[in-house]
């Protein structure tokens, strides 16, 4: 559990699809004061239908509110940032649910508005859009992305309470620059294999048949070329370096499935596969411990980010955060220092620049 504001709190969503009408409607069904908006008129209609308040200029949205999710497309959240923090009250804190970081956080800094700007993003969704596919328990158990900093440690501690609490979620700290190279490997580059692999099928003499056959692999390795398309081309271009970088990888090792292949080589596929299942039994059966970690309120901040940035990093999260007069205590879990990695495959090489 977290320390965090009571349902009196005043919260504002500004764009309110699947991501931001799921938080929409959790905040609005535990009693918080909460008014979203949305630039589509049938959207704001529909929020209305369900009995939630909804404004029809942002400007009225955001005005003295004490926090504001912002949840539009990539490409508009800077504006929307920027726009959002001249409106609000005085101390409102501001995230954003984006799937990339980088490109929002710099514009923060340029913007001088890190005391009030968390950068953020709770890895959960589906396929479909819009608020009629949003889910108040869409983020339950999920992982959520904050990204401290020395400016803002005292938002981003006022949000990770909310998340923990409201949302029942997993909060990862983690800096926008590792945050952008681990979902280009878990997340983007995912949908660019799901994208080429329904295309292929697309493309096919054999559609029809294919997908007469198709079983839960083949559901389960395109599902996310259901994600509208424009959404998922925002995403991959503004990670583009990343995604490339993090997609030679994933291609070297597809080359070596490949090359045993056409070698008629089964003890290297045999190989290949064995080191690639010891990465998907450590995702369903990861070995983690807990731990509690306070700081001094009046100590040195750079002590406490370091820290919440390493566990990110090393693949914890936290379930708690306690605020007292004199100090914040922070729980939560992480690998244990003793697990070890798999060691890398003898066949692997690295991905050519």
């Amino acid at each position: 559990m977290g320390d965090r504001p009571g349902p009196k709190l005043r919260a504002a969503v500004v764009g309110t699809g699947l991501i931001g009408g799921s938080i929409l409607l959790r905040l609005h069904e535990s009693g918080f004061d909460v008014i979203g908006w949305d630039p589509d008129a049938a959207t704001r209609s529909e929020g209305r239908a369900r009995d939630v308040h909804f404004a029809e200029e942002l400007t009225d949205a955001v005005r003295d509110r004490d926090v504001v999710f912002l949840c539009g497309p990539l490409p508009t959240l800077p504006e929307t940032l920027h726009t959002a923090a001249k409106y609000a009250g005085d101390g409102c804190v501001f995230t954003d649910v984006g799937s990339t970081k980088s490109a929002v956080a710099s514009f923060s800094v340029e913007h001088g508005l890190t005391d009030l700007f968390v950068p953020g993003h709770p890895m959960a969704g589906t396929e479909r859009a819009g608020l009629t596919a949003a889910m108040p328990a869409l983020f339950e158990g999920a992982a959520w992305v904050l990204c401290p900093t020395l400016d803002g440690i005292e938002a981003f501690r006022m949000l990770v309470g909310l998340i923990l609490d409201v949302f029942q979620a997993r909060v990862v700290p983690m800096s926008p620059a590792v945050h952008d190279s681990v979902v280009a490997l878990s997340s983007h580059v995912p949908h660019l294999l799901a994208g080429s692999l329904a295309g292929a099928v697309a493309e096919s003499d054999v559609r029809d048949a294919v997908l007469g056959l198709a079983a839960g692999s083949f559901r389960d390795g395109t599902r996310v070329a259901g994600t509208p398309a424009r959404r998922t081309a925002d995403m991959l271009m503004d990670n583009r370096e990343q995604v490339l970088r993090q997609l030679r990888e994933v291609s070297a090792f597809l080359h070596e499935l490949s090359t045993a292949l056409q070698r008629y080589d089964v003890d290297a596929l045999v190989e290949q596969y064995r080191y690639a299942r010891g990465t998907r039994v450590a995702l369903l059966d990861r070995d983690l411990h807990s731990f509690r970690r306070q700081f001094s309120l009046m100590g040195d901040r750079v002590e406490e980010v370091e820290y919440l940035l390493e566990l990110g990093a090393a693949g914890g999260y936290l379930t708690g955060c306690r605020v007292s007069d004199s100090a914040v205590e922070y729980a939560g879990h992480r690998p244990r220092p003793d697990a070890q990695s798999p060691s890398p495959s003898p066949a692997r090489r690295p991905a050519a620049d």
